[in-house]
């Protein structure tokens, strides 16, 4: 039998180690894989020869905790990624409300808070270049939104506006709100804004695919399917492009877990989950429940209270958006009912309460293989450590973040309580105790770009980091084959799709990505500057650079 495509000419990434090794590919599959000079033999007249140049050839990246829809909306909304430059974000504001004038609201996001003086941006800046029309810019973690005044007076938040028990408005000296709105409190404006269309729905879901692709991703899980945050409800899309035969990828969808509701909301997630076909590449089969904030704005959950800026204690330890016991029988009845349950843990109590809830549900169920997993993992306390291979958790992580920047050095190691700046991303703790590992971005909280992301978590230093830079916990990397693992196979497994994708082995599907150089054999502080030269689907080209 003769190849499809044959890829010769560098490396493979088999079974965890980097090999000299060539690749074939026939009707969508891998059919061998070895040395060049026997993959040399499956090419025929028509045989379609790539030359790696020394370059690597991987399984697809799979991002195991990614916000597509959102991010690809943000790439057509006005979009404030990519600065910190406070008159470069307003400016773009005003550009984008100035080339729209048809629209009775400026959405977008995408500002970190390290652009702001304490991270705090206020509604003046946003009024004096919008003052006639309601905005609403949410912040790149998705856990806050910056506002201007008339979108406060729309929401009818003023100084005797309560926020909601999960949330803050941020006030000044006299009282009044600023326009920085923290975590629910961002949905009293968010619930306003004009319903997104079918179309704009669409538009960003295959933009965001575009992107991913272009970075080798080839299979994700979306880790809020539902309305949070002014965010429309993106079921519906992914069902459409489904059907239509737009999406190309294998997608699972969390269905998002309203915190203001209980247990009464079962039905509706059953029925959501029955929503889509069986045999179609979206699989709404997850729940997504965020137990707890970011350490930002002091709403993860911690051990330890949170220090105010003379180093005293606050006396608050952050929130636990659903109540510890309430957690207990919502993951024990998922669980029984079939789910995959993915918990958003940043501080280490919330990731206690997560692990609790999966051993009451393990105890009350029987164990089985429900590929649980918790992400983000910002603070772990070391008891907890081996408890996720107890359990069968999945660790699921975000290396971006794991370096020295302004929003950790300035917003977060300060104010973190007795011991718990020293406990952040334990990716080398977790691993060593045989935790499952998987790996995803969280864009458009940050790049989606997995090559960024191993370099972290190998260096823990930033990808861009011009000379010498002091990494952040370097007790904690992980090796270059164990990072890109957990971006191919580990995320395979928490997908599902581990038996027909996720590491390059003959009979599974040619979900592929093909690099412009081989990381293993250059220096470490070189592994960001990896590229994604091509991607394949079942070996079908779906991007070339």
């Amino acid at each position: 039998m003769r190849a499809d495509t044959v890829f010769l000419g560098g490396s493979a990434f088999l079974h965890g180690a980097d090999v000299r090794a060539g690749v074939a590919v026939t009707d969508g599959r891998i059919s061998a894989v070895g040395p060049d000079e026997q993959v040399r033999e499956l090419i025929g007249p028509g045989t379609e020869v790539v030359d790696l140049s020394g370059g690597l050839v991987t399984a697809g990246f799979q991002d195991a905790h990614v916000h597509p829809v959102f991010a690809g909306a943000l790439l057509l909304q006005c979009d404030l990624q990519g600065s910190t430059d406070v008159v470069e974000l307003v400016g773009r504001v005003q550009k984008y409300a100035s080339a729209h004038p048809e629209r009775s609201w400026v959405t977008g996001g995408g500002w970190s808070m390290e652009s702001f003086p304490g991270g705090r941006p206020h509604r003046h800046a946003l009024d004096a270049v919008v003052p006639d029309r309601p905005v609403f810019l949410t912040n790149r973690d998705g856990h806050g939104a910056w506002v201007n005044g008339a979108a406060l007076r729309l929401a009818g938040i003023d100084s005797a506006r309560a926020a909601p028990p999960a949330g803050r408005i941020e006030r000044d000296a006299d009282g009044e709100p600023t326009g920085l709105l923290h975590e629910g409190a961002a949905t009293l404006v968010g619930r306003l804004l004009p319903a997104a269309t079918a179309a704009d729905g669409r538009a960003a879901l295959l933009a965001a695919q575009t992107h991913l692709l272009s970075l080798g991703i080839t299979a994700w899980q979306d880790a809020i399917v539902g309305p949070y945050l002014g965010r429309p409800d993106n079921l519906a899309t992914y069902l459409a492009a489904d059907a239509a035969g737009e999406l190309l990828v294998r997608v699972v969808g969390d269905l998002w877990w309203d915190r203001e509701r209980g247990l009464e909301q079962l039905p509706d997630l059953r029925e959501r989950r029955a929503s889509a076909p069986a045999a179609g590449r979206f699989r709404p089969t997850t729940v997504k429940i965020m137990q707890d904030g970011i350490a930002e704005n002091f709403t993860a959950a911690m051990t330890q209270p949170y220090r105010d800026p003379c180093g005293c204690s606050t006396g608050s330890a952050g929130l636990s958006f659903v109540d510890p016991e309430l957690l207990l029988r919502a993951v024990t009845a998922l669980d029984a009912d079939g789910f995959q349950v993915h918990l958003h843990t940043l501080g280490d109590r919330a990731v206690r309460e997560a692990l609790d809830a999966l051993e009451a549900a393990r105890r009350a169920n029987g164990s089985r293989d429900a590929r649980h997993h918790l992400a983000h993992l910002q603070v772990v306390h070391p008891d907890d450590v081996p408890r996720f291979a107890q359990l069968g958790a999945t660790a699921t992580i975000q290396p971006l973040w794991a370096v020295h920047e302004p929003q950790m050095d300035e917003l977060t190691i300060p104010f973190l309580g007795e011991g718990l700046a020293e406990r952040q991303y334990p990716f080398a703790d977790l691993y060593a105790a045989r935790a499952p590992l998987a790996a995803g971005s969280d864009w458009a909280v940050s790049s989606a770009d997995p090559w960024a992301g191993i370099h972290v978590a190998v260096n823990r230093t930033p990808p861009d980091a011009e000379g010498s830079s002091q990494p952040f916990l370097p007790h904690q990397r992980l090796a270059l084959g164990t990072a890109l693992t957990a971006y191919t196979l580990g995320s395979a497994r928490v997908n599902s799709l581990e038996h027909r994708t996720g590491s390059l082995e003959v009979g599974k599907d040619a979900d592929l990505a093909v690099h412009d150089r081989d990381p293993f054999a250059g220096p470490a502080e070189d592994i960001g500057r990896t590229r994604v030269l091509r991607t394949y689907l079942q070996g079908r080209l779906v991007h070339q650079a």
